[in-house]
């Protein structure tokens, strides 16, 4: 098939690679010139596992190019995917659709013939209705245009297999819609590997994304809450996550306690989440979700405090705080767990190194004030307490006796819970974590 995918951010890029994976023929497109420019030489402008090789193969096969021309994409296909981004609005908690509409505005006046939008971007409910709305009075005479909802579900780090092998497809229609039998044609690969394909009304579509990562939150805040329980009373919250993972109505997966959820897509979805319901009232039905984001906040000031608690004052201390990026495998800082750490202790007073393996340049952006070390050995030399922040597997696998010979001294706060305990206090490391007592 033809097709374009209009936005070519994390989520536009990656489908736009991935759908020309699938052998579609695929124009990408962006305002931003700059970005299209890089992509057109195969140059990802993020990090992604994966990502690069399949921009290159497919540009190289030229299934796969990009262009700043919006009549070029009208002309170019009648299936149109849209990526663009829906930020957290300034001084609200709501998500920001103006991207969103102004792809409608921009491509639907140079339309002609039937065309179908199929929306990835995650959006508050009842924006797909507004959409075609919008579409219907920018239309030319003698043209339709579908808009029909197909929510992306990628992990930052899999996005490649998330979009090539997904785990479901999810698919919101109007009654009476084409969409179905193109997007099965689209996805033909998945589905003859046996995906489920699901077909929903537009509304369920546009909540399925917010309603998996509002459960995703709510899982990861409530181990949070009961490790602040198991700091107090001596308890491993560890342990106790084990052994209630066990259950296989509960399962193991995002009962990490640690330093909370951060990135581009949690904190912001479960606020935009609580807004619109409030919007469409049903004020009360997600107000457990401003405990879930307070829980998540907490932890970070935890890590603040312990820090104090453990060097007795901050100002001045050599702290290192490994990990920038909000997760491993990625270079996404947007607001990270791990810099706002790093950031709240520079502003106490003390001297704070970071380093990632690829979050600095962005990290620099958003603290430019902070000091970056050029490598982990350059991080860990002369620091009075350490901090593992994101759970990178070169921090994972740190060689604690090599360790203790760079450190001033050796203390460390594991603010993911994922060091060998014994391995480290056998080195002569004093450690301590979040929800346990390493005493």
């Amino acid at each position: 098939m033809r097709m374009t995918v209009i936005g070519t951010g994390y989520l536009g890029a990656t489908h736009a690679a991935c759908m020309a994976e699938l052998r579609h023929e695929v124009l990408g497109v962006d305002v931003d010139e700059a970005k299209i420019e890089a992509l057109q030489n195969g140059r990802v402008p993020f990090y992604e596992p994966g990502l690069p090789e399949v921009l290159e193969r497919n540009i190289a096969s030229r299934r796969l190019r990009f262009t700043t021309n919006y009549e070029e994409a009208a002309q170019f296909a009648n299936v149109h995917f849209i990526g663009v981004g829906t930020p957290q609005q300034r001084g609200s908690y709501a998500a920001d659709t103006r991207y969103v509409e102004a792809v409608i505005d921009s491509l639907v006046p140079h339309l002609e013939g039937e065309h179908l939008i199929l929306g990835k971007s995650t959006v508050p409910v009842g924006t797909a209705a507004a959409l075609q709305e919008r579409a219907d009075k920018l239309a030319q005479p003698g043209t339709t245009v579908e808009i029909a909802w197909n929510p992306e579900f990628l992990r930052e780090g899999y996005a490649v297999k998330d979009t090539i092998e997904p785990d479901r497809i999810v698919l919101g229609v109007q009654a009476g819609s084409n969409a179905e039998a193109i997007a099965r044609e689209v996805y033909a690969t998945p589905l003859a590997n046996n995906t489920p394909f699901i077909v929903t009304d537009l509304q369920t579509a546009e909540l399925v994304k917010v309603s998996a990562n509002a459960f995703l939150a709510t899982k990861i805040s409530f181990i949070n809450a009961v490790s602040e329980v198991c700091e107090i009373v001596g308890a491993d919250v560890t342990q106790l996550a084990d052994a209630i993972g066990h259950d296989d109505r509960i399962g193991r997966k995002f009962l990490g306690a640690g330093l909370g959820f951060g990135g581009g897509c949690l904190p912001k979805d479960i606020r935009a989440f609580m807004a619109r319901a409030g919007e469409v009232g049903a004020d009360q039905a997600l107000t457990f979700l401003r405990e879930v984001d307070a829980i998540n906040m907490r932890r970070r000031q935890r890590v603040i405090d312990l820090s104090r608690e453990v060097l007795g004052s901050l100002i001045g201390k050599r702290i290192t705080v490994l990990g920038a990026a909000f997760k491993p495998n990625s270079d996404d800082v947007r607001d990270s767990p791990a810099l706002a750490v790093a950031g709240q202790l520079s502003l106490a007073g003390a001297a704070v190194r970071v380093y990632d393996p690829q979050g600095m340049d962005n990290a620099r952006k958003v603290f430019p004030t902070l000091d970056y070390a050029a490598s982990l050995e350059d991080a860990l030399t002369g620091a009075e307490l350490v901090i593992l922040a994101t759970e990178w597997d070169e921090f994972k696998q740190m060689d604690p006796v090599h360790a203790a010979e760079l450190v001033e001294k050796q203390v460390l706060i594991d603010g993911r819970n994922v060091l060998p305990v014994e391995q480290w206090q056998q080195a002569g490391w004093e450690l301590h974590a979040l929800g346990r007592s390493l005493g």
